[in-house]
Protein backbone atom coordinates (compact mmCIF):
# COMPACT_ATOMS: atom_id res chain seq x y z
CA UNK A 1 0.00 0.00 0.00
CA UNK A 2 1.11 3.56 -1.16
CA UNK A 3 2.76 5.12 2.23
CA UNK A 4 0.46 8.35 1.03
CA UNK A 5 -2.95 6.18 1.90
CA UNK A 6 -2.03 4.83 5.00
CA UNK A 7 -1.16 8.11 6.72
CA UNK A 8 -4.05 9.97 5.20
CA UNK A 9 -5.88 7.09 6.59
CA UNK A 10 -4.66 7.33 9.86
CA UNK A 11 -4.62 11.44 9.71
CA UNK A 12 -8.32 10.85 8.72
CA UNK A 13 -8.83 8.37 11.43
CA UNK A 14 -7.92 10.18 14.20
CA UNK A 15 -9.10 13.85 13.05
CA UNK A 16 -12.80 11.91 12.48
CA UNK A 17 -12.03 10.99 16.82
CA UNK A 18 -11.20 14.15 17.62
CA UNK A 19 -14.36 15.61 15.41
CA UNK A 20 -16.56 12.61 17.37
CA UNK A 21 -15.43 13.67 21.02
CA UNK A 22 -15.90 17.68 20.28
CA UNK A 23 -19.86 16.68 19.23
CA UNK A 24 -20.22 14.59 22.49
CA UNK A 25 -19.05 17.22 25.01
CA UNK A 26 -20.09 20.49 23.14
CA UNK A 27 -20.92 22.91 26.09
CA UNK A 28 -23.54 25.69 26.18
CA UNK A 29 -22.06 27.48 29.77
CA UNK A 30 -19.18 29.56 30.28
CA UNK A 31 -17.91 27.22 33.07
CA UNK A 32 -17.89 24.75 30.75
CA UNK A 33 -16.32 26.70 27.96
CA UNK A 34 -13.15 28.13 30.42
CA UNK A 35 -12.74 25.24 32.69
CA UNK A 36 -14.56 22.28 31.68
CA UNK A 37 -17.40 22.43 34.33
CA UNK A 38 -14.17 21.80 37.08
CA UNK A 39 -15.34 17.93 36.54
CA UNK A 40 -12.74 16.80 34.88
CA UNK A 41 -11.65 13.29 36.96
CA UNK A 42 -7.88 13.94 38.18
CA UNK A 43 -6.52 10.85 36.23
CA UNK A 44 -7.91 12.16 32.65
CA UNK A 45 -6.88 15.33 33.52
CA UNK A 46 -3.31 14.40 33.89
CA UNK A 47 -3.41 12.47 30.67
CA UNK A 48 -5.32 15.45 28.73
CA UNK A 49 -2.63 17.87 30.75
CA UNK A 50 0.11 15.73 29.68
CA UNK A 51 -1.08 15.90 25.90
CA UNK A 52 -1.20 19.75 26.30
CA UNK A 53 2.45 20.22 27.96
CA UNK A 54 4.01 17.97 25.06
CA UNK A 55 3.56 20.05 22.09
CA UNK A 56 5.15 19.79 18.54
CA UNK A 57 8.42 20.73 20.11
CA UNK A 58 8.26 17.98 22.71
CA UNK A 59 7.35 15.49 19.84
CA UNK A 60 9.28 16.86 17.06
CA UNK A 61 12.37 18.88 18.15
CA UNK A 62 13.00 18.23 21.58
CA UNK A 63 14.73 14.71 19.88
CA UNK A 64 15.78 16.37 16.83
CA UNK A 65 17.29 19.13 18.62
CA UNK A 66 19.25 16.39 21.13
CA UNK A 67 20.52 14.56 18.15
CA UNK A 68 22.73 17.58 17.22
CA UNK A 69 23.27 19.62 19.97
CA UNK A 70 24.34 16.57 22.16
CA UNK A 71 24.77 16.48 25.95
CA UNK A 72 24.09 20.65 26.00
CA UNK A 73 20.27 19.61 23.81
CA UNK A 74 19.34 18.21 26.94
CA UNK A 75 18.73 21.40 28.55
CA UNK A 76 15.05 21.26 26.65
CA UNK A 77 14.48 18.02 28.68
CA UNK A 78 15.57 19.29 32.06
CA UNK A 79 13.51 22.84 31.86
CA UNK A 80 10.70 21.40 30.80
CA UNK A 81 10.41 18.52 32.98
CA UNK A 82 12.10 20.77 36.04
CA UNK A 83 8.89 23.55 35.30
CA UNK A 84 6.59 21.01 35.37
CA UNK A 85 7.70 19.65 38.94
CA UNK A 86 7.69 23.15 40.08
CA UNK A 87 4.64 24.37 38.87
CA UNK A 88 2.91 21.23 40.42
CA UNK A 89 4.63 21.63 43.77
CA UNK A 90 4.76 25.37 44.24
CA UNK A 91 1.78 26.60 42.56
CA UNK A 92 -0.58 25.07 40.88
CA UNK A 93 -2.79 24.12 44.06
CA UNK A 94 -2.79 27.45 45.45
CA UNK A 95 -4.20 28.50 41.77
CA UNK A 96 -6.85 26.12 42.04
CA UNK A 97 -8.29 27.19 45.72
CA UNK A 98 -8.10 30.42 44.88
CA UNK A 99 -11.06 29.20 42.62
CA UNK A 100 -10.59 31.65 39.12
CA UNK A 101 -11.00 30.48 35.83
CA UNK A 102 -7.64 32.17 34.11
CA UNK A 103 -4.82 33.54 35.48
CA UNK A 104 -5.25 37.08 34.21
CA UNK A 105 -8.30 36.80 36.83
CA UNK A 106 -5.88 35.67 39.79
CA UNK A 107 -3.59 38.69 38.71
CA UNK A 108 -6.70 41.18 38.60
CA UNK A 109 -7.89 39.92 41.72
CA UNK A 110 -5.14 39.27 43.81
CA UNK A 111 -3.72 42.99 42.70
CA UNK A 112 -7.09 44.10 43.61
CA UNK A 113 -6.59 46.28 39.97
CA UNK A 114 -8.17 46.01 36.33
CA UNK A 115 -5.32 47.13 35.02
CA UNK A 116 -3.57 44.40 36.42
CA UNK A 117 -6.32 42.24 34.75
CA UNK A 118 -5.39 43.70 31.36
CA UNK A 119 -1.99 43.71 31.22
CA UNK A 120 -1.73 39.87 32.30
CA UNK A 121 -4.39 39.26 30.02
CA UNK A 122 -2.60 40.97 27.56
CA UNK A 123 1.04 38.89 28.28
CA UNK A 124 -1.01 35.96 28.15
CA UNK A 125 -2.29 36.76 24.20
CA UNK A 126 1.26 37.57 23.73
CA UNK A 127 3.27 34.46 24.79
CA UNK A 128 0.22 32.22 23.54
CA UNK A 129 0.59 33.87 19.90
CA UNK A 130 4.30 33.29 20.20
CA UNK A 131 3.78 29.09 21.25
CA UNK A 132 1.55 28.97 18.74
CA UNK A 133 3.29 29.46 16.08
CA UNK A 134 5.51 26.70 16.78
CA UNK A 135 2.53 24.02 16.70
CA UNK A 136 1.49 25.17 13.08
CA UNK A 137 4.99 25.01 11.98
CA UNK A 138 4.89 21.56 13.21
CA UNK A 139 1.60 20.71 11.36
CA UNK A 140 3.03 22.25 8.68
CA UNK A 141 6.43 20.12 8.27
CA UNK A 142 3.98 16.95 8.60
CA UNK A 143 1.43 17.83 6.31
CA UNK A 144 3.72 19.44 3.41
CA UNK A 145 6.17 16.50 3.38
CA UNK A 146 3.82 13.06 3.64
CA UNK A 147 0.77 14.79 1.95
CA UNK A 148 2.95 16.20 -0.65
CA UNK A 149 0.57 19.53 0.33
CA UNK A 150 1.62 22.83 0.35
CA UNK A 151 2.20 23.82 3.82
CA UNK A 152 -0.02 26.52 4.28
CA UNK A 153 -2.80 24.08 3.36
CA UNK A 154 -2.01 21.91 5.71
CA UNK A 155 -2.04 24.00 8.22
CA UNK A 156 -5.70 25.24 7.26
CA UNK A 157 -6.53 21.36 7.65
CA UNK A 158 -4.71 21.40 10.78
CA UNK A 159 -6.56 24.64 12.06
CA UNK A 160 -10.05 23.83 10.96
CA UNK A 161 -10.12 20.93 13.18
CA UNK A 162 -8.67 22.37 16.17
CA UNK A 163 -11.41 24.83 15.50
CA UNK A 164 -13.88 22.55 15.38
CA UNK A 165 -13.56 20.73 18.74
CA UNK A 166 -12.63 23.91 20.54
CA UNK A 167 -15.22 26.49 19.25
CA UNK A 168 -17.72 23.76 19.79
CA UNK A 169 -16.83 22.37 23.20
CA UNK A 170 -14.09 24.96 24.66
CA UNK A 171 -12.36 23.15 27.63
CA UNK A 172 -14.84 20.26 27.88
CA UNK A 173 -13.92 19.35 24.39
CA UNK A 174 -10.66 20.21 24.59
CA UNK A 175 -9.99 18.02 27.55
CA UNK A 176 -11.56 14.61 25.80
CA UNK A 177 -10.05 15.62 23.04
CA UNK A 178 -6.50 15.77 24.26
CA UNK A 179 -6.62 12.48 25.85
CA UNK A 180 -7.48 10.54 23.00
CA UNK A 181 -4.75 12.20 21.79
CA UNK A 182 -2.16 11.25 24.17
CA UNK A 183 -3.03 8.00 23.76
CA UNK A 184 -2.04 8.78 20.02
CA UNK A 185 1.34 10.83 20.56
CA UNK A 186 2.74 8.33 23.09
CA UNK A 187 1.99 4.90 20.82
CA UNK A 188 3.48 6.88 17.85
CA UNK A 189 6.43 7.40 20.07
CA UNK A 190 7.43 4.23 21.43
CA UNK A 191 6.56 2.28 18.91
CA UNK A 192 9.50 3.66 16.34
CA UNK A 193 11.73 3.85 19.57
CA UNK A 194 11.12 0.40 20.99
CA UNK A 195 11.63 -1.42 17.15
CA UNK A 196 14.59 0.85 16.39
CA UNK A 197 15.83 -0.51 20.09
CA UNK A 198 15.40 -4.19 19.08
CA UNK A 199 17.37 -3.56 15.62
CA UNK A 200 20.37 -1.95 17.24
CA UNK A 201 20.74 -3.49 20.62
CA UNK A 202 18.31 -6.57 20.67
CA UNK A 203 16.82 -4.70 23.91
CA UNK A 204 13.12 -3.38 23.40
CA UNK A 205 13.81 -0.60 26.12
CA UNK A 206 14.97 2.17 24.50
CA UNK A 207 16.49 3.57 27.64
CA UNK A 208 18.06 0.53 28.35
CA UNK A 209 19.66 0.33 24.72
CA UNK A 210 20.80 4.22 25.31
CA UNK A 211 24.32 4.01 26.58
CA UNK A 212 25.21 1.34 24.30
CA UNK A 213 24.18 3.51 20.97
CA UNK A 214 25.65 6.71 22.45
CA UNK A 215 28.81 5.29 22.82
CA UNK A 216 28.98 3.91 19.05
CA UNK A 217 28.05 7.46 18.43
CA UNK A 218 30.48 9.09 20.46
CA UNK A 219 33.25 7.33 18.08
CA UNK A 220 31.95 7.99 15.08
CA UNK A 221 31.38 11.94 15.69
CA UNK A 222 35.16 11.58 16.44
CA UNK A 223 35.96 10.01 13.47
CA UNK A 224 34.23 12.81 11.70
CA UNK A 225 35.93 15.43 13.43
CA UNK A 226 33.49 16.60 16.49
CA UNK A 227 33.54 16.45 19.71
CA UNK A 228 32.53 13.23 21.61
CA UNK A 229 28.24 13.60 21.51
CA UNK A 230 28.16 13.06 25.67
CA UNK A 231 30.41 15.89 26.11
CA UNK A 232 29.52 19.14 27.89
CA UNK A 233 29.37 22.35 26.56
CA UNK A 234 30.74 21.97 22.99
CA UNK A 235 27.38 23.31 21.55
CA UNK A 236 26.11 26.02 24.20
CA UNK A 237 28.22 27.81 26.90
CA UNK A 238 28.14 26.86 30.46
CA UNK A 239 26.23 29.82 31.11
CA UNK A 240 23.26 30.13 28.33
CA UNK A 241 23.04 26.10 29.16
CA UNK A 242 21.99 27.03 33.12
CA UNK A 243 20.07 30.51 31.85
CA UNK A 244 18.10 28.35 29.51
CA UNK A 245 17.33 25.96 31.48
CA UNK A 246 16.24 28.75 34.12
CA UNK A 247 13.84 30.12 31.43
CA UNK A 248 12.28 27.51 30.69
CA UNK A 249 11.56 25.82 34.00
CA UNK A 250 10.25 29.27 35.49
CA UNK A 251 8.91 29.78 31.75
CA UNK A 252 6.88 26.50 32.34
CA UNK A 253 5.52 27.54 35.86
CA UNK A 254 3.79 30.90 34.13
CA UNK A 255 2.34 29.31 31.40
CA UNK A 256 -1.33 30.06 31.41
CA UNK A 257 -2.48 27.77 28.88
CA UNK A 258 -0.69 24.91 31.23
CA UNK A 259 -1.76 26.61 34.52
CA UNK A 260 -5.43 26.90 33.31
CA UNK A 261 -5.27 22.58 33.30
CA UNK A 262 -5.22 22.67 37.01
CA UNK A 263 -8.68 24.86 37.47
CA UNK A 264 -11.10 21.72 35.60
CA UNK A 265 -10.34 19.66 38.78
CA UNK A 266 -13.67 19.78 41.36
CA UNK A 267 -10.68 19.93 44.15
CA UNK A 268 -7.75 21.09 45.32
CA UNK A 269 -6.66 17.35 46.08
CA UNK A 270 -7.85 16.79 42.33
CA UNK A 271 -5.12 19.60 41.07
CA UNK A 272 -2.44 17.85 42.96
CA UNK A 273 -3.27 14.66 41.70
CA UNK A 274 -3.51 15.55 38.31
CA UNK A 275 0.09 16.76 38.66
CA UNK A 276 1.42 13.28 39.99
CA UNK A 277 -0.24 11.67 37.10
CA UNK A 278 1.10 14.49 34.29
CA UNK A 279 4.47 13.51 35.03
CA UNK A 280 3.75 9.93 34.76
CA UNK A 281 2.85 10.46 31.55
CA UNK A 282 4.80 12.96 30.64
CA UNK A 283 8.00 11.01 31.97
CA UNK A 284 7.12 8.22 29.03
CA UNK A 285 7.97 10.37 26.18
CA UNK A 286 11.03 12.42 27.89
CA UNK A 287 12.87 9.71 29.13
CA UNK A 288 12.46 8.02 25.72
CA UNK A 289 13.48 11.35 23.90
CA UNK A 290 16.94 10.94 24.69
CA UNK A 291 16.99 7.52 23.21
CA UNK A 292 15.43 8.65 20.08
CA UNK A 293 18.05 11.43 19.34
CA UNK A 294 20.87 9.05 19.85
CA UNK A 295 19.55 6.16 17.59
CA UNK A 296 18.53 8.97 14.71
CA UNK A 297 21.83 10.50 14.55
CA UNK A 298 23.38 6.99 14.81
CA UNK A 299 21.22 5.80 11.79
CA UNK A 300 21.41 9.20 9.89
CA UNK A 301 25.21 8.94 9.52
CA UNK A 302 25.94 5.06 8.96
CA UNK A 303 23.66 5.31 6.02
CA UNK A 304 23.76 8.96 4.52
CA UNK A 305 27.56 9.74 5.60
CA UNK A 306 30.31 8.87 2.99
CA UNK A 307 27.75 7.62 0.27
CA UNK A 308 27.09 8.30 -2.86
CA UNK A 309 24.63 11.21 -3.44
CA UNK A 310 23.15 9.59 -6.97
CA UNK A 311 22.78 6.63 -4.79
CA UNK A 312 20.97 8.52 -1.81
CA UNK A 313 18.17 6.87 -0.22
CA UNK A 314 13.94 7.10 -1.60
CA UNK A 315 13.85 8.50 2.23
CA UNK A 316 16.42 11.36 1.47
CA UNK A 317 15.10 12.53 -2.29
CA UNK A 318 11.65 12.79 -0.67
CA UNK A 319 13.07 15.15 2.45
CA UNK A 320 14.62 16.97 -0.53
CA UNK A 321 11.52 18.32 -1.42
CA UNK A 322 10.28 20.00 1.36
CA UNK A 323 14.17 21.71 1.78
CA UNK A 324 14.30 20.40 5.16
CA UNK A 325 16.99 18.52 4.00
CA UNK A 326 20.03 19.60 1.73
CA UNK A 327 23.55 18.80 0.11
CA UNK A 328 26.05 21.02 -1.94
CA UNK A 329 29.18 18.92 -2.79
CA UNK A 330 31.73 21.51 -2.14
CA UNK A 331 34.45 19.61 -3.00
CA UNK A 332 32.83 18.41 -5.98
CA UNK A 333 33.66 14.42 -5.25
CA UNK A 334 29.73 13.17 -5.06
CA UNK A 335 30.17 11.87 -1.92
CA UNK A 336 28.11 13.13 0.88
CA UNK A 337 30.41 14.71 3.41
CA UNK A 338 29.37 15.17 7.28
CA UNK A 339 31.85 17.56 8.83
CA UNK A 340 32.14 20.74 11.60
CA UNK A 341 30.75 24.05 10.53
CA UNK A 342 27.66 25.37 9.34
CA UNK A 343 26.19 24.12 5.66
CA UNK A 344 26.12 27.12 4.63
CA UNK A 345 29.89 28.06 5.23
CA UNK A 346 31.99 27.41 1.86
CA UNK A 347 34.52 26.49 3.56
CA UNK A 348 33.27 24.76 6.13
CA UNK A 349 33.80 20.45 5.14
CA UNK A 350 30.12 20.14 6.19
CA UNK A 351 28.07 19.16 2.60
CA UNK A 352 24.57 18.34 4.84
CA UNK A 353 21.96 20.35 6.04
CA UNK A 354 19.38 18.79 8.05
CA UNK A 355 16.29 20.84 10.35
CA UNK A 356 16.38 19.30 13.25
CA UNK A 357 12.34 19.32 12.90
CA UNK A 358 12.48 16.53 10.69
CA UNK A 359 14.65 14.27 13.15
CA UNK A 360 11.68 12.37 14.78
CA UNK A 361 9.31 11.97 11.37
CA UNK A 362 12.48 11.19 8.94
CA UNK A 363 14.13 8.62 11.79
CA UNK A 364 11.64 5.93 11.06
CA UNK A 365 12.02 5.97 7.08
CA UNK A 366 16.19 5.76 7.81
CA UNK A 367 15.57 2.73 10.07
CA UNK A 368 13.82 0.91 7.53
CA UNK A 369 10.28 0.71 9.30
CA UNK A 370 7.34 -0.26 7.89
CA UNK A 371 4.82 1.88 6.47
CA UNK A 372 2.33 1.80 9.22
CA UNK A 373 4.51 2.59 11.83
CA UNK A 374 5.86 5.75 9.72
CA UNK A 375 1.51 6.62 9.71
CA UNK A 376 1.19 6.32 13.75
CA UNK A 377 4.12 8.55 13.78
CA UNK A 378 2.89 11.14 11.28
CA UNK A 379 -0.62 11.24 13.59
CA UNK A 380 1.61 11.62 16.60
CA UNK A 381 3.03 14.66 15.85
CA UNK A 382 -0.39 15.94 14.43
CA UNK A 383 -1.73 15.14 17.68
CA UNK A 384 1.09 16.73 19.65
CA UNK A 385 0.68 20.19 17.59
CA UNK A 386 -2.91 20.08 17.53
CA UNK A 387 -3.34 19.25 21.66
CA UNK A 388 -1.30 22.54 22.43
CA UNK A 389 -2.58 24.75 20.09
CA UNK A 390 -5.70 24.25 21.36
CA UNK A 391 -5.24 24.96 24.48
CA UNK A 392 -3.57 28.11 23.70
CA UNK A 393 -6.14 29.05 21.16
CA UNK A 394 -8.55 29.10 24.32
CA UNK A 395 -6.15 31.25 26.29
CA UNK A 396 -6.48 33.87 23.95
CA UNK A 397 -10.20 33.38 23.88
CA UNK A 398 -10.38 33.19 27.62
CA UNK A 399 -8.29 36.36 27.65
CA UNK A 400 -10.70 38.43 25.61
CA UNK A 401 -14.00 37.62 26.40
CA UNK A 402 -13.47 36.81 30.29
CA UNK A 403 -10.72 39.18 31.18
CA UNK A 404 -11.50 41.87 29.17
CA UNK A 405 -14.93 41.86 27.50
CA UNK A 406 -16.54 40.55 30.88
CA UNK A 407 -14.68 42.35 33.45
CA UNK A 408 -15.18 45.43 31.57
CA UNK A 409 -16.47 46.50 28.06
CA UNK A 410 -19.76 44.61 29.04
CA UNK A 411 -20.24 44.07 32.67
CA UNK A 412 -23.54 42.90 32.72
CA UNK A 413 -23.35 40.33 29.74
CA UNK A 414 -25.84 37.70 29.98
CA UNK A 415 -23.55 33.91 29.98
CA UNK A 416 -24.77 33.21 26.44
CA UNK A 417 -23.57 36.43 24.91
CA UNK A 418 -19.99 35.97 27.16
CA UNK A 419 -20.17 32.93 25.43
CA UNK A 420 -20.48 33.95 21.87
CA UNK A 421 -17.81 36.57 22.18
CA UNK A 422 -15.29 33.68 23.72
CA UNK A 423 -16.43 31.53 20.60
CA UNK A 424 -15.94 34.33 18.40
CA UNK A 425 -12.61 35.56 19.63
CA UNK A 426 -11.61 31.88 19.05
CA UNK A 427 -12.65 32.00 15.31
CA UNK A 428 -10.26 35.07 14.74
CA UNK A 429 -7.05 33.82 17.22
CA UNK A 430 -7.57 30.27 14.95
CA UNK A 431 -7.00 32.17 11.45
CA UNK A 432 -3.85 34.86 13.44
CA UNK A 433 -2.32 31.74 14.26
CA UNK A 434 -2.76 29.93 10.52
CA UNK A 435 -0.79 32.81 9.32
CA UNK A 436 1.57 32.31 12.33
CA UNK A 437 1.96 28.51 10.65
CA UNK A 438 2.54 29.70 7.05
CA UNK A 439 4.74 32.11 8.03
CA UNK A 440 6.77 30.77 11.11
CA UNK A 441 9.96 32.99 12.57
CA UNK A 442 11.83 29.63 13.00
CA UNK A 443 12.51 26.06 14.42
CA UNK A 444 9.70 24.65 16.26
CA UNK A 445 11.30 24.62 19.57
CA UNK A 446 13.30 27.77 19.09
CA UNK A 447 9.85 29.82 19.01
CA UNK A 448 8.97 27.49 21.66
CA UNK A 449 11.42 28.24 23.85
CA UNK A 450 10.66 32.23 23.31
CA UNK A 451 7.36 31.57 24.62
CA UNK A 452 9.27 30.04 27.63
CA UNK A 453 11.21 33.21 28.41
CA UNK A 454 8.27 35.41 28.12
CA UNK A 455 6.38 33.38 30.47
CA UNK A 456 9.17 32.92 33.24
CA UNK A 457 9.87 37.19 32.82
CA UNK A 458 6.18 38.16 32.86
CA UNK A 459 4.17 36.15 34.83
CA UNK A 460 6.38 33.79 37.04
CA UNK A 461 7.28 36.87 39.76
CA UNK A 462 3.56 38.03 39.93
CA UNK A 463 2.13 34.59 40.38
CA UNK A 464 5.16 33.82 43.01
CA UNK A 465 5.41 36.81 45.19
CA UNK A 466 1.29 37.23 44.40
CA UNK A 467 1.16 33.63 46.20
CA UNK A 468 3.96 34.30 49.06
CA UNK A 469 4.19 37.41 49.81
CA UNK A 470 1.23 39.55 50.78
CA UNK A 471 3.00 42.53 50.74
CA UNK A 472 3.32 42.60 46.77
CA UNK A 473 1.08 45.75 45.48
CA UNK A 474 -0.69 46.35 42.34
CA UNK A 475 2.41 48.90 41.10
CA UNK A 476 4.49 46.53 41.83
CA UNK A 477 2.99 43.76 39.93
CA UNK A 478 1.71 45.98 36.75
CA UNK A 479 5.38 47.12 36.44
CA UNK A 480 7.35 44.23 37.03
CA UNK A 481 4.91 42.61 34.53
CA UNK A 482 5.70 44.90 31.80
CA UNK A 483 9.61 45.38 32.86
CA UNK A 484 9.95 41.99 31.76
CA UNK A 485 8.07 41.34 28.94
CA UNK A 486 9.41 44.36 27.02
CA UNK A 487 12.64 43.66 28.21
CA UNK A 488 12.85 40.07 26.84
CA UNK A 489 10.83 40.52 24.09
CA UNK A 490 13.06 43.47 22.71
CA UNK A 491 16.55 41.16 23.15
CA UNK A 492 14.53 38.30 21.50
CA UNK A 493 13.52 40.14 18.32
CA UNK A 494 16.87 42.27 18.22
CA UNK A 495 19.04 38.67 18.50
CA UNK A 496 17.24 35.86 17.20
CA UNK A 497 17.56 34.65 13.67
CA UNK A 498 14.03 34.98 11.63
CA UNK A 499 13.11 38.42 13.35
CA UNK A 500 15.16 40.54 10.36
CA UNK A 501 17.82 42.49 12.83
CA UNK A 502 19.91 40.05 13.19
CA UNK A 503 22.01 41.32 15.90
CA UNK A 504 25.10 39.59 17.81
CA UNK A 505 24.08 38.65 21.65
CA UNK A 506 24.29 42.56 23.01
CA UNK A 507 24.27 41.06 26.98
CA UNK A 508 27.16 39.34 27.65
CA UNK A 509 26.68 36.65 24.75
CA UNK A 510 23.69 35.34 26.10
CA UNK A 511 21.60 33.17 23.81
CA UNK A 512 17.54 34.75 23.09
CA UNK A 513 16.45 31.12 24.45
CA UNK A 514 17.56 32.42 27.48
CA UNK A 515 17.44 35.64 28.34
CA UNK A 516 14.16 34.95 29.69
CA UNK A 517 16.02 33.74 32.71
CA UNK A 518 17.39 37.67 32.93
CA UNK A 519 14.64 39.08 32.30
CA UNK A 520 12.73 36.85 35.22
CA UNK A 521 15.27 38.64 37.74
CA UNK A 522 14.39 41.84 35.96
CA UNK A 523 10.76 41.73 37.28
CA UNK A 524 10.76 40.60 40.11
CA UNK A 525 13.40 43.09 41.56
CA UNK A 526 11.02 45.63 40.00
CA UNK A 527 7.83 44.01 41.52
CA UNK A 528 9.73 43.79 45.18
CA UNK A 529 11.44 47.36 45.16
CA UNK A 530 8.24 49.20 43.63
CA UNK A 531 6.27 47.44 46.21
CA UNK A 532 7.76 48.72 49.20
CA UNK A 533 7.75 52.08 48.08
CA UNK A 534 4.25 52.12 47.61
CA UNK A 535 0.92 51.46 50.01
CA UNK A 536 0.95 48.28 51.44
CA UNK A 537 -2.49 45.97 49.57
CA UNK A 538 -5.46 46.55 51.99
CA UNK A 539 -6.16 44.36 54.67
CA UNK A 540 -8.61 42.02 52.98
CA UNK A 541 -6.32 41.09 50.07
CA UNK A 542 -3.16 40.27 52.51
CA UNK A 543 -5.76 38.39 54.37
CA UNK A 544 -7.30 36.23 51.17
CA UNK A 545 -3.20 35.44 50.41
CA UNK A 546 -2.49 33.95 53.82
CA UNK A 547 -6.18 32.00 53.72
CA UNK A 548 -4.48 30.60 50.01
CA UNK A 549 -1.81 29.11 51.37
CA UNK A 550 -2.37 28.49 55.01
CA UNK A 551 -5.46 26.05 55.81
CA UNK A 552 -8.37 27.33 57.61
CA UNK A 553 -11.82 26.19 58.12
CA UNK A 554 -13.20 29.28 57.90
CA UNK A 555 -12.27 30.50 54.78
CA UNK A 556 -13.59 29.24 51.37
CA UNK A 557 -12.21 29.56 47.95
CA UNK A 558 -12.78 32.84 46.07
CA UNK A 559 -15.32 33.05 43.91
CA UNK A 560 -15.66 34.04 40.48
CA UNK A 561 -16.25 37.65 40.15
CA UNK A 562 -15.01 41.07 38.21
CA UNK A 563 -11.63 42.43 39.73
CA UNK A 564 -11.83 45.90 41.79
CA UNK A 565 -10.86 48.81 39.28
Amino acid sequence: MDIRLDIATAIGFTFSLYIGIAIWSRVSSTKGFYVAGQGVPPLLNGMATAADWMSAASFLSMAGLISFLGWDGAIYLLGWTGGYVLLTLLLAPYLRKFGKYTVPAFIGERYYSGTARVVAAMCAVVISFVYVAGQMRGSGIVFSRFLEIPIGAGVIVGMTVVAFYAILGGMKGITYTQVAQYVVLITAFLIPAIAIAITLTGTPVPQLAFPDVASRLDGLMAELGFDPYTSPFTNISSTNVFLIVMALMCGTAGLPHVIIRFYTTKTVRGARWTGVYALLFIGLLYTTAPAVAVFAKYNLITTVVGERYEERADWFRSWETTELIQFADKNEDGIINYGPGQFADPESPNELGIDADIMVLANPEIAGLPNWVMAIVVAGGLAAALSTASGLLLVISSSFSHDVYKAFIRKNASQREELLVARGSMLVAVIFAGLLGIFPPAFVAEVVAFAFGLAASAFFPAIVLGIFDPRTTKEGAIAGMVAGLLFTGTYIVTVAPGFGIGLDPWLFGIAPQGIGAVGMVLSFVVTFALSRLTAPPPDGIRDMVESIRIPRVTKQPVAESAPAT
